[in-house]
């Protein structure tokens, strides 16, 4: 347990960070299964449309630093291919 001042602060302060953080990386799992469910379903319009609206949720996570960029992208990507392989 902390025993200054500070320490203890710093413990609040990060406590509080990491629900934060723990609710955006969340969001972040339930945007990419959102897509994943329309997908699943078949329909490409409606996929395209849900994976146009879960990126922007996708990106804002990334550039917060929550998680890694790379791992955004290779998200982002599969999908993408996913869907554009529904027509085929």
């Amino acid at each position: 347990m902390a025993n200054t001042a500070q320490a203890r602060k710093r413990a609040r302060q990060a406590d509080k960070q990491n629900l934060h953080n723990s609710s955006l990386r969340s969001r972040l799992r339930t945007a990419i299964k959102s897509v994943q469910k329309a997908i699943k379903v078949g329909d490409k319009a409606a996929a395209a449309l849900v994976f146009k609206s879960a990126q922007s949720t996708i990106d804002s996570i990334a550039d917060k630093k929550i998680v890694h960029k790379n791992k955004v992208a290779r998200h982002k990507s599969r999908l993408s291919a996913a869907i554009k392989a529904l027509a085929a």
